[in-house]
């Protein structure tokens, strides 16, 4: 299997780099660092009650996030990257130093997406799931993760992205009481 994780990664290096095409893809992956570009989304949708649901689902999406990839996962499956196992690539940023597996980047937008989705935001969730994919890319492009490990945060997004909607619907009306005290 690892083979063939190398050799889309190894097919990405020789098809899609570009000077133009690092430029790109380092900036879209910045806006993912620490998911920075949905915190500041979601912040941005709790200042208006009118989306103040979509904002709080996905906070609570990536905080949910944060707990099961980067406190749990990583550490417990301790995957190392591929840029250790191929030492001939030269990275275009600073070598993570955390696990691989799963993608914290991919695992945030997809989180961000799938509660901005079943929140039902339905004006924001299709660029977002645009600009979620090309975070997703843009780290098999860096060549930081597999693409399991990639496939893995889009299925661990989207669990925690439909679970923080559940959470959230089932504590509206305790928070509505609270609020009317």
């Amino acid at each position: 299997m690892l083979d063939v994780e190398f050799s889309i990664l190894d097919f990405i290096q020789n098809q899609f780099r570009t000077p133009f095409g690092d430029f790109v893809m380092l900036l879209i992956s910045k806006l993912g660092n620490g998911g920075i570009i949905w915190l500041v989304l979601s912040g941005l949708l709790c200042v208006f009650p009118k989306y103040r649901k979509a904002g709080v689902t996905m906070l609570t999406a990536l905080a949910l996030d944060v707990l099961l990839c980067n406190v749990m996962l990583k550490p417990l499956v301790g995957r190392m990257r591929p840029f250790t196992v191929n030492t001939g690539m030269e990275l275009l940023i600073n070598a993570p130093k955390d696990f691989s597996f799963p993608s914290g980047h991919t695992a945030a937008s997809f989180a961000a997406v799938a509660a901005l989705y079943f929140s039902g935001e339905r004006k924001l969730w299709k660029p977002a799931l645009i600009l979620a994919c090309l975070i997703a890319f843009s780290r098999l492009y860096l060549y930081v993760h597999y693409p399991t490990d990639v496939l893995a945060g889009i299925l661990l997004g989207l669990i925690v992205g439909v679970a923080a909607n559940v959470i959230c619907r089932l504590a509206e009306p305790h928070i509505r009481k609270i609020i009317k005290s």
